[in-house]
């Protein structure tokens, strides 16, 4: 029962779906994050699925298809529209990969 056995794997870049080889990685993690960035603001308002269908301007089922985790159903712009009709505030942060300089743009509601 002492014997070891060697695994082999790869370490992670960060980005599952980068790991994967997927298209567009990086636009798949960022809906990620926003969607359940959504999700979680809504079942924090204990509200019926209709009633945020009406404050989304969308249908219940795709309300629902949100709260599970269907992300690949929303785009980011989709999303952000979301987020400003639940009264969020985004900011976007854009800069260069290579240094640190950043300009950040508020999109108010």
């Amino acid at each position: 029962m002492d014997e070891k056995t060697n695994i082999e794997y790869e370490e992670s870049s960060g980005n599952v779906f980068a790991d994967l080889g997927l298209d567009n990685p990086e636009e798949l993690a960022a809906r990620v994050r926003l969607g359940f960035y959504i999700a979680e603001t809504i079942k924090g308002m204990n509200l019926k699925q209709r009633e945020i269908g009406k404050m989304l301007n969308m249908a219940q089922p795709d309300v629902s298809h949100l709260m599970n985790g269907h992300f690949d159903r929303f785009t980011v712009d989709k999303m952000c529209d979301m987020l400003t009709r639940l009264g969020k505030t985004l900011t976007l942060r854009i800069g260069n990969k290579t240094d640190q300089q950043y300009q950040d743009v508020t999109l108010s509601p």
